[in-house]
């Protein structure tokens, strides 16, 4: 389990947090499985005070549940619930991706470079870098919507499914398949194409629903 690496004084809870949501994003803890809060702690050197802290956050984020006697549970998604969620988040991303054509150059200009910073990773192997420089793609084209609305609900969907599209890359074919789709959209938003952006931005969450919903059926 890959949380032996001393803890930076930062802020605890932040660091705490952030290594948990790690460990569920990325399978070490995987759906159905209790949070072993005392083997962390020790493992991180800390109390079970701040491990509990972090687990009401990442309940409130939805990638666990805090069950009576059996304490942090990671949060298990039916097929359907994976392909209801990644609808509506393709249909928010969509309406973004198309603002985001009118955005201003320097905004479309780090979107893109952190595509490129992107790809990099693909080929280096680096998949949670690739999986981190991914998130902020997805988050930057809906900022640049300036859709307040829209950021608040999409942030809460995004929370609750990284998981879930972290697995949609864990075989070779997945995560090419998925940069793949990236390029289109990528290249869409250079030229600044409304229309090419709405089908790649369309193609692309077609595409993890059928990654995510084969991923898990391999799991089980």
């Amino acid at each position: 389990m890959a949380t032996k690496d001393p803890i930076a004084r930062t802020s605890l809870h932040t660091e705490v947090t952030a290594r948990l949501r790690s460990l569920i994003v990325e399978s070490h803890i995987k759906p159905g499985e209790r949070v072993p809060e005392l083997e962390i702690s020790k493992d991180l050197g800390v109390s079970r005070t701040p491990i509990r802290e972090a687990l009401k956050v990442l309940a409130s984020e939805g990638l666990v549940d805090l069950l009576p006697l059996r304490g942090a549970v990671v949060k298990t998604f039916s097929d359907k619930d994976a392909s209801d969620m990644l609808e509506v988040m393709g249909l928010l991303e969509n309406f973004a991706a198309q603002k985001a054509c009118q955005a201003d150059q320097k905004k479309i200009d780090k979107v893109l470079a952190m595509h490129e910073k992107m790809k990099a990773m693909f080929a280096k192997g680096k998949r949670p870098e690739y999986f981190d420089l991914n998130q902020k793609i997805h988050d930057a084209l809906v900022e640049m919507s300036g859709n307040k609305s829209l950021m608040m609900v999409h942030s809460m969907l995004s929370k609750r499914m990284r998981s879930l599209r972290y697995s949609g890359n864990s075989t070779i074919d997945n995560w090419r398949g998925a940069l793949e789709d990236h390029e289109e959209i990528a290249m869409a938003l250079g030229k600044r194409d409304m229309k090419a952006i709405k089908k790649a931005v369309n193609d692309h969450f077609a595409n993890t629903i059928q990654r995510v919903v084969k991923s898990s059926k391999n799991l089980t």
